[in-house]
């Protein structure tokens, strides 16, 4: 493979359809192959702004922009990084000619709960827990009845449990419904899903090149209101569950086609798996790997939309512990102890230019075993403040 300098006419060129702290470690892995970068986004200095060759704000749902910026910059690879975003760009773009990761249609798939459940339970047998689809808060209602107590309510479109709720009883179901409505993406349809009695959860990551299939070790991760808090590789589980894991990580993503890294989320439950969702791009939970692997999770995505080959050293065993934000700030400043900088730990701090209560704003992530790691993660994320 050949590879030439950035901002030449003959520049290799990667766009990025959103531009959060996993879009920023994409583009500076890129940037280490001589790859013009391109980032885009809803707001101005996003993380993956301040490290890309231009940056364009747009609103992500408006087609027609985002087809400007994309015919404008002709990118040879476009990555869709966010759920809120036009998809029906991304058809269109695919149909001239562009290429998009890992294809529109498993965007289109993935990026709606609706679709991708379907696709996941009703084409490809895969084994996942009872669900409904509602529009109204009746159906809501009726949906949680039937499935039972408590039960999980999502919107169809959203990221990073925005509008994600638990139900636990009949009393619930106003506060749940009042919750979908600030979703990232559409909150017109939702997803009522019977509470899985799993034992944990995983992410399987998950990278195609086109001629290979690679799975990370995997990644264990605690949420809080659907969001990650805490994850950790590799998750301590059977054999025959790992095997069935892969398995299914295998299926998904060999369903839906292209390049790039997956993030596949599964329940276990002893030796049982059950599909629950897959992302096809980095996901949160694994920022775990900048410090566990030689080529970490964003590094095999970019390696993956490259057909580079996906070979690494898995080092050891870790632990990450996200850091959000406690209050509304236009300037935020993250604070961290001096003792988080060790020859085990270290922090990332994503710059992004505006907080508000819950947003992430930088990760803690430590190399040691996975129980003493984790206990440290707990910890010295306590030491992360707003100033």
């Amino acid at each position: 493979m050949q590879f030439s300098a950035p901002l030449k006419s003959n520049a290799k060129k990667i766009m990025l359809l959103g531009s959060g702290e996993l879009g920023k470690e994409v583009v500076i892995e890129a940037q280490r192959l001589g790859i013009e970068t391109v980032a885009v986004d809803k707001y101005e200095n996003a993380p993956a702004h301040q490290v890309a060759h231009r940056a364009y704000v747009v609103n992500m749902q408006d087609k027609e922009a985002i087809l400007e910026i994309i015919r404008r910059e002709k990118p040879d690879y476009i990555l869709p990084e966010v759920e809120a975003i036009s998809i029906a760009a991304l058809f269109e773009a695919e149909a001239e000619g562009f290429h998009v990761i890992p294809n529109a249609e498993a965007v289109n798939k993935t990026m709606n709960r609706k679709n991708i459940r379907m696709f996941a339970a009703e084409e490809l047998g895969l084994k996942t827990g009872p669900y409904k689809f509602v529009t109204t808060q009746d159906g809501m209602l009726e949906a949680a009845r039937s499935l039972g107590f408590p039960c999980v309510i999502k919107p169809v479109m959203s990221s990073s449990g925005h509008g994600q709720s638990v139900a636990r009883s009949e009393a619930d179901i106003p506060n749940s419904w009042e919750m979908a409505k600030e979703a990232r993406g559409d909150a017109s349809e939702l997803i009522v899903e019977a509470f899985v009695d799993f034992d944990y959860e995983i992410t399987m990551l998950t990278a195609r090149n086109g001629k290979e299939t690679v799975f990370c070790e995997p990644i264990g991760h605690e949420q809080r209101d659907g969001d990650y808090v805490f994850s950790w590789q590799p998750m301590q589980m059977s054999e025959l569950a790992k095997q069935r894991a892969q398995e299914i990580a295998q299926k998904i993503t060999d369903g839906l086609g292209g390049r790039g890294i997956f993030g596949v989320e599964l329940f276990v439950k002893g030796d049982e798996v059950y599909f629950s969702e897959v992302s096809p791009r980095p996901h949160d939970t694994g920022m775990v790997t900048l410090i566990t692997q030689s080529q970490s999770e964003f590094a095999l995505h970019l390696r993956a939309v490259l057909g580079l080959p996906l070979g690494f050293t898995f080092y050891g065993e870790g632990a990450s512990a996200a850091f959000k934000s406690e209050a509304h700030n236009v300037a935020p400043v993250v604070e961290v102890d001096e003792s988080l900088f060790s020859d085990n730990s270290f922090v990332r701090v994503f710059g992004k230019p505006e907080a508000h209560k819950g947003r992430r704003l930088a990760v803690a992530l430590v190399y040691d075993r996975v129980d003493a790691a984790l206990t440290k993660a707990r910890e010295i994320i306590k030491k992360v403040k707003d100033a």
